[in-house]
Order: structure tokens, then sequence, then C-alpha cells
């Protein structure tokens, strides 16, 4: 007789709204809920080389990875080679990740002096 293992046995004790889509991170490896992390996916940069590029809107075609929108989880990623390997793009030597760097630097909101 198999086991039947209920959905409640399998889920981490995150604090996620179980309402909608769970992603996990490529960077810190931690699950969020789909609307806080950046979608990247295998494109080109501007200069027509292999990149990882943001998709904020998630709707560009094919395989995509997830990554909290900070610094740090962006580090983790490039320093743990996650690009890569969440995008099955293991193969392609050089794969920049330039163009997301730029869209978190762009999007951070940098506080006013006053």
């Amino acid at each position: 007789m198999p086991v039947v293992r209920s959905p409640q046995s399998r889920a981490r004790p995150d604090d996620i709204d179980p309402s909608g889509p769970v992603r996990t991170c490529v960077g810190c490896r931690k699950r969020a809920a789909k609307r806080e992390l950046l979608r990247v996916t295998a494109g080109s940069d501007r200069d027509g080389q292999p990149a990882v590029v943001p998709d904020p809107t998630a709707t560009a075609p094919g395989r995509g990875a997830h990554l909290h929108p900070t610094q740090e989880c962006f580090d983790l990623a490039v320093r743990r080679k996650a690009f890569g390997r969440a995008l099955k793009t293991s193969g392609t030597p050089g794969l920049s990740s330039a163009p997301v760097a730029e869209h978190l630097a762009r999007s951070h909101v940098r506080p006013v002096n006053t």
C-alpha cells in the first residue's frame, strides 16, 4: 500500500502566502511569492553576446529563473554560478549577468538628502 502524503508535509516553514505561486530565489535559495521576485531569462546584451537579462513583466518566452531584487542575492547567484544552472545554459561560455546588475542599480530608489 503506497504512502500518501499531504501537501502540508512537503511545505517548508517559510512565511509565504499560499494563495499565489511560490518560487525559489537562485541567489539565497529561499522561497518567496512570485510577485516578490525578479524573473530573469537567457538572452543577449546590447552587443549580441549571451547574457542573463531581467524580465520584470515575466512575459518573455523560454525558461526563467527568479531572484530577490537585492544586491546580496544577485552577488550570491553570480558567485554560485546559479544563473547558468537554473537557465540550463551551463555550456554557454561567458554568460554575462551585467544586464541584471544594471537593472538592479536602476530600480533602487536612492534616498533624498534633506
